[in-house]
């Protein structure tokens, strides 16, 4: 279904964002200061199952585009490249600024699990992004389509809950490592802008 290549550069990439912190990095972080470990797990694996779902959202609207027109599709990778690069742009002209924990309230696992889902699912940024980022991996020619977006949105996931589970798992209080690491704040619009960018010239690039 991949070939070598495509899943390298995919894994490249994911890794690449998540060592950036964001917010996904900072909610877990607040859940478990306030909330214990297991708040902070749970909010995780909120945050992964949200990102299925939009990858589920994104397969259905994409695959059925492409069944309607292969180049319509072409134009939607090329849609999502335009906006990864506009993001790039974006991120590298953004002040820096330093990480700082959300307030919120201590919460249950439970409820931490539903709240971290429904604030990842309502995010139209999030949406966006798996509509721009996923297809420039997607190859219709290799297999159907459908799969190869439950696949790649399936390891970001898991890849993604890995990642803050170890967060929530290895520094206790988080707060310190906020403080720690916030010359990575001040650098991550310029480390996530570039990231963006070299993707999105990757697709119009590799097309010609």
């Amino acid at each position: 279904m991949f070939d070598l290549a495509t899943l390298s550069t995919f894994l490249a990439v994911v890794i690449g964002l998540f060592l950036i912190p964001g917010p996904a990095v900072l909610l877990t972080a607040t859940r478990t200061v306030q909330g214990g470990r297991r708040a902070g797990i749970m909010a995780g694996l909120g945050i992964a199952t949200g990102d299925f779902i939009h990858t589920i959202f994104a397969a259905v609207g994409l695959s059925a585009i492409l069944m309607t027109s292969a180049w319509a599709f072409q134009l939607v990778k090329f849609a999502g490249a335009a906006y990864l690069i506009y993001l790039g742009i974006r991120a590298l002209l953004e002040k820096p600024t330093d990480p700082e924990l959300p307030k919120v309230s201590p919460l249950p696992p439970g409820k931490a699990y539903v709240q971290a889902i429904i604030a990842e699912v309502l995010n139209p940024k999030t949406a966006l992004f798996f509509l721009a980022f996923l297809p420039q991996f997607v190859h219709p020619e290799r297999g159907a389509s459908v799969m190869q977006f439950v696949v790649l949105g399936l390891i970001f996931s898991i890849l993604g809950f890995f990642y803050t589970s170890l967060i929530a798992l290895s520094v206790r209080p988080l707060g310190h490592l906020v403080r720690r690491i916030s010359w990575i704040g001040r650098w991550s619009g310029k480390m996530i802008g570039s990231v963006y960018i070299l993707l999105g010239l990757k697709v119009a690039l590799q097309q010609k």
